[in-house]
């Protein structure tokens, strides 16, 4: 009866401790679940400054999406870039950086750099590859908008504050660990209780097996027991002596002791062995749980990671949404100034080379309505890019076009001067005639100084000049390192206009020159090692009369430049050459190429 009772009130205990410990373990995935987010505030009474920027590392601090809330007066922009690109626009600026968020993570860490109290606006600049505008409040979801790493610019028109209410809203670490295995517990210590309170121990037996009729009188004749007796003993001999060769040595013979359990004993047993299993149920889960949630080794675990810094230096500097929008804002600045013939509208988009040319073409065009336009230029259809990796200023980058308009593919040559300028238009080059594009790497290639000569039959500034002896003289020494014919007409188109214009001016010397601009000189590497050269020929023609009295006579194209159309003491006309050479790699027997060339009449004047 006691045993009964004992059994009862274990079960109810172990029932009671897993209903405990199951609702721990559903309460860790309910109502005592940590919170999904956890929200950092900008403190108040900061130093304010035009800029804002927010550090890379917030980003990926917690992992997942971060949102960022903003609220200020007026409009405001916030602008994604690359942490180098910001860095740069900044420059000298006094700015606020949000750095990192606090132990309790409630409020954000700013850092203020003290500088100068204005900036230009960063609206429209080139440096950002996205950019929201707001007025009055932002909400706005952190997300990279290609691997590597990302930093946020905020700011007014760059002459007021930057907005100062500014929230950051992190994934938190909602993980339970002990969520699952509690409530495995629970669900075997609810099964053991049932099992110890449902399961009864089996009864012990109070009669002999021979007893048998009224009075117990044992069965069978004394023949019959005497046989049984001597049988069992047979047995029992058989079982001792087997039972003493299996004991090891200086140890009780198994068979020679007959074990009895009490009741009591077996109960207790029972009990015992519930909670062992339990305990071996729990540490199995236990044990499965933590290598479920043990993290596998990443990457930055496994071995060394390359520095931020180096990552920065190997992206390239324009992603192609960026290059697209640069391109289609060129390009209709390009139009504009087209359509109006006025420079002041290439301006924002137009420099060097391309802006003199158009510049002087416009002014031609207004008094010779013959004289025949530029080619247009056109951000579709995009055949390919060319985008440096390397992150110091200036930069430049290249396209190749051929829409509207265009007879052959135009390459498209573009530079950035500085952080805070854009990206200006500085050549447009019609490919020669069937020439092939060299293969160049599209995710960002090497560019190389105007003197570098590694890995290259030639440096930058020696194919240039090579190219311009070549154009000057007939019998030049770059005759047979230079590829000429139908793939590159250009050159034999040039010395016969030189040859014409000798031998139709008979009453006049001239001479002709084609010296290289080393200012405008820009190398890319290409894929198979060698390296694709742009840059700028000045082409001088000079002319005197032969004798006393003789007059020459200039086109009406110089003379709406220089003013008049006859002199007696002599013109210079100029040209600006744009040129492209594919230098092949070093140790290689193939000629340079000239891939792209042509030219437009930038001066004229009399002597």
């Amino acid at each position: 009866m006691i045993g009964n009772i004992l059994r009862f009130k274990t079960a109810v205990a172990l029932v009671l401790l897993g209903l405990l410990t199951l609702l721990a373990g559903i309460g860790q995935k309910t109502f005592w679940a940590p919170p999904e987010t956890v929200t950092a505030v900008a403190p108040g009474g900061g130093t304010a400054a035009p800029l804002t920027v927010f550090d890379q590392k917030l980003r990926t601090l917690h992992g997942g999406t971060v949102k960022i809330k903003v609220k200020g007066e007026g409009s405001f922009l916030l602008a994604a870039g690359r942490p180098d690109d910001v860095d740069a626009w900044v420059g000298k600026t006094a700015h606020n950086t949000v750095s990192g968020v606090s132990e309790d993570r409630k409020a954000l860490q700013l850092d203020h750099t003290d500088g100068e109290a204005t900036a230009p606006s960063p609206a429209g600049s080139d440096l950002w590859v996205t950019t929201e505008n707001a007025n009055g409040e932002l909400n706005y979801s952190w997300n990279p908008p290609a691997d590597g790493d990302w930093s946020l610019l905020l700011a007014s028109d760059g002459t007021k504050a930057a907005p100062s209410q500014v929230s950051m809203t992190f994934p938190n670490d909602t993980s339970t660990p002990w969520a699952i295995p509690l409530m495995v517990l629970g669900a075997l210590l609810i099964l053991a209780g049932a099992a110890l309170a449902l399961l009864k121990p089996r009864k012990r037996k109070t009669g002999g097996d021979d007893a048998a009729g009224t009075g117990g009188t044992p069965k069978g004749s004394p023949f019959a027991r005497r046989a049984r007796d001597q049988a069992a003993n047979r047995a029992h001999e058989r079982n001792a002596g087997a039972g003493t060769a299996l004991a090891p040595k200086g140890s009780t013979a198994a068979g020679s002791v007959e074990s009895r359990v009490a009741p009591s004993a077996l109960r207790r047993g029972t009990g015992a062995a519930v909670a062992l299993l339990t305990a071996a149920a729990v540490a199995g889960t236990g044990v499965a749980a933590q290598a479920s949630q043990s993290p596998s080794p990443s990457p930055s675990q496994s071995g060394s990671s390359a520095p931020a810094a180096d990552k920065a230096a190997a992206a390239p500097v324009l992603l192609d949404a960026q290059f697209r929008r640069i391109l289609e804002q060129v390009a209709s600045a390009v139009d504009a100034g087209d359509a109006a013939k006025d420079a002041a509208k290439l301006a924002p988009r137009v420099g060097a080379t391309e802006l003199e040319v158009r510049t002087q073409n416009y002014k031609i065009r207004s008094k010779v309505g013959s004289y025949e336009p530029r080619m247009p230029v056109r951000a579709t259809k995009l055949l390919t890019t060319v985008v440096s990796n390397e992150r110091e200023w200036p930069r430049s980058v290249m396209a190749v076009t051929q829409g509207e308009g265009n007879v052959v593919p135009q390459l498209l040559t573009l530079v950035q001067a500085s952080p805070r300028e854009n990206y200006k238009l500085v050549g447009a080059t019609p490919l020669q005639p069937g020439t092939t594009f060299p293969g160049i790497t599209r995710g960002g290639t090497e560019t190389l100084a105007a003197s570098d000569k590694s890995g290259l039959l030639y440096s930058g500034e020696e194919a240039l000049a090579g190219l311009g002896d070549r154009l000057t003289k007939s019998d030049s020494a770059f005759k047979d390192k230079l590829a000429e014919g139908q793939s590159s007409p250009y050159i034999a188109d040039t010395l016969a206009y030189q040859n014409d214009v000798v031998k139709s001016g008979a009453n006049g010397n001239f001479t002709f020159t084609h010296k290289v601009a080393p200012e405008n000189t820009v190398v890319f590497r290409t894929s198979d090692g060698g390296a694709l050269v742009l840059g700028r020929l000045n082409f001088a023609f000079d002319g005197t009369p032969k004798n006393a009295g003789d007059k020459l006579t200039i086109g009406d194209d110089a003379a709406a430049l220089a003013g008049g159309k006859e002199t007696s003491t002599g013109m210079v006309l100029n040209f600006a050459e744009s040129v492209a050479v594919y230098v092949p790699p070093a140790g290689s027997k193939d000629p340079m190429k000239l891939v792209a060339a042509t030219r437009g009449l930038v001066g004229a004047s009399f002597k």
